[in-house]
């Protein structure tokens, strides 16, 4: 997988061109050095995750954690405007309270 990556990243390196008119800003300068810093050993570098994550740098527990039935309805009900929820809390309970109140 890292061999994969690191051509991967080389053929990117190739198509960005160094733009020399901006000394130490250019993106393409960058993306070479962290290249080079990230695969040190070319395609023999392994390429070991500190965790596991995804491009947000959260985890798999922390996206269960947020995707859980419970937090995203504390999110509805966080979401809820606010004539709703005054809707829902006057509400008559039963159908038949809804009745005696008209």
């Amino acid at each position: 997988m890292a061999a994969s990556r690191y051509r991967r990243f080389l053929k990117l390196c190739e198509e960005w061109p160094v733009d020399e008119t901006k000394r130490g800003r250019d993106l393409g300068a960058y993306l070479r050095q962290r290249v080079a810093q990230a695969f040190r050993e070319g395609e023999n570098t392994q390429y070991p995750r500190p965790r596991d994550t995804s491009f947000s740098g959260l985890s798999v527990e922390e996206y269960k954690l947020i995707l859980s039935t419970d937090t995203l309805e504390e999110f509805k009900e966080i979401n809820k405007g606010m004539w709703k929820k005054l809707q829902e809390k006057f509400a008559p309970r039963n159908p038949e309270e809804k009745q005696k109140a008209w």
